[in-house]
């Protein structure tokens, strides 16, 4: 058995969710700031996550809504994930992102992986608006540890599993992958990567040359 777990902003998709609803509220710029910090390893993960959650409370979700609904796949993302699936590899998204947006992305392109792993952006009681506070496994938690339980769970060996990821929050999982394939990362990640691709493409061939797809669908 056979595990692919990607990340998701950054890597499945070029959208990054925080400011895309950041826009929505007119802190798009102070998001991308806090992000390129924390991908690049500036500052600590679970400290950004929350500084740009809190700029969104008070977001309506109607609006909250609208940024996920614009949370697009990478071009080849959606038939990568389809011809992994069609081998018997086990699929994964494991991001510090949001649940609603993965899901919107996916539903989209007709794409669906076997485990999503993220984080959640909570409403008020009556669901209204955003409460500005975060919620999730993947915040404290670590990627490492997610994958890890996820082979376990599966009966993979860890030399067999693939990571895919771009920044500084993908490092524990591509440091405990059997192969590490960074997507354009980050020059803080790049040292830990096996291999450097650019597009679901070249993803796709490293997946090819190392035996997680078979050489028939070349």
């Amino acid at each position: 058995m056979t595990v692919v777990a990607f990340d998701f902003d950054g890597t499945l998709s070029d959208s990054e969710m925080t400011v895309l609803l950041g826009d929505r509220c007119g802190v798009a710029d102070e998001m991308a700031e806090i992000t390129e910090q924390s991908m690049n390893d500036e500052i600590d993960y679970a400290e950004s996550l929350r500084k740009r959650a809190a700029l969104l409370e008070g977001l309506p979700a109607e609006d909250a809504q609208a940024a996920y609904d614009q949370v697009e796949l990478r071009e080849g993302a959606a038939d990568l994930i389809e011809e992994l699936n069609e081998a018997g590899v086990t699929t994964a998204i494991l991001t510090g992102g949001f649940e609603r947006g993965v899901a919107a992305a996916l539903e989209r392109e007709g794409a669906a992986v076997d485990h999503i792993v993220s984080n959640r952006l909570p409403m008020n009681d009556d669901e209204t608006e955003l409460t500005g506070d975060v919620e999730g496994p993947l915040i404290e938690g670590t990627k490492d540890d997610a994958l890890e339980s996820l082979a376990e769970d599966v009966g993979a060996d860890m030399a067999d599993t693939v990571a895919v990821g771009d920044g500084a929050n993908d490092l524990p999982m591509l440091n405990v992958a059997g192969l590490a394939i960074g997507f354009v990362p980050k020059p803080a990640v790049e040292p830990h990567c096996d291999v450097v691709v650019t597009s679901m493409d070249e993803a796709r061939t490293e997946l090819l040359e190392a035996d997680v797809l078979p050489a028939a669908d070349q």
